[in-house]
């Protein structure tokens, strides 16, 4: 249930603000279907996070646990740096594979706005911190969700409605004690 909880809540802090909300923001003033937009984001979550987690687990057995303590509390301590960076989205971002459809265009596009964004990487890193693949993927998967489905569902008051800044703040805080106890060993 940690490994759940603490991806579910890590995932959804660090996506506030990220470039992928921005990119489900513009996606749902461009195309106004929430249906097949949320169902895309979902779609190319699980997949981006399935493997992200794939590449974490497969670390974890090829290090092993003292070496990856290092590797993820110094990596979690760089997540809580990065995020403090703003995100901005590129226009490439939005634009890609508009032919396929609204379902199609918001799979494509999230996917490849995924690919080493923060989340990406936290994924990564929780699928080594926690033996509990499946869980790690349902945590961030939902993290994702819940910080993406009301961008489209609500729309731009949503996202102007947030503290960015203090939530990438108390995001930056979870990821460094998230590093401080890997370095320390403190359930590993």
């Amino acid at each position: 249930m940690e490994a759940f909880l603490v991806s579910t809540g890590v995932v959804a802090l660090a996506e506030i603000g990220d470039k992928t909300q921005l990119l489900a923001l513009l996606l749902a003033a461009k195309f106004r279907k929430p249906v097949p937009i949320v169902l895309g984001i979902l779609a190319a979550t699980l997949v981006n996070h399935a493997l992200a987690g794939a590449v974490g687990s497969w670390l974890m057995a090829q290090l092993g646990p003292a070496a990856m303590r290092w590797i993820l509390g110094i990596s979690f301590i760089a997540m809580a740096g990065w995020m403090l960076i703003p995100d901005k989205l590129d226009d490439a971002d939005a634009r890609v594979a508009e032919r396929f459809g609204v379902f199609g265009a918001t799979l494509i596009a999230f996917f490849l706005a995924e690919m080493g964004d923060k989340t990406q990487f936290a994924t990564v890193a929780l699928a080594a911190r926690f033996d509990q693949y499946t869980w790690v993927i349902v945590g961030t998967t939902l993290g994702m969700m819940l910080a993406n489905a009301p961008v489209v569902w609500i729309g731009d008051r949503a996202a102007q409605a947030l503290p960015v800044r203090l939530v990438h703040g108390i995001a930056a805080a979870l990821f460094a004690v998230l590093g401080v106890l890997a370095l320390l060993g403190v359930g590993m």
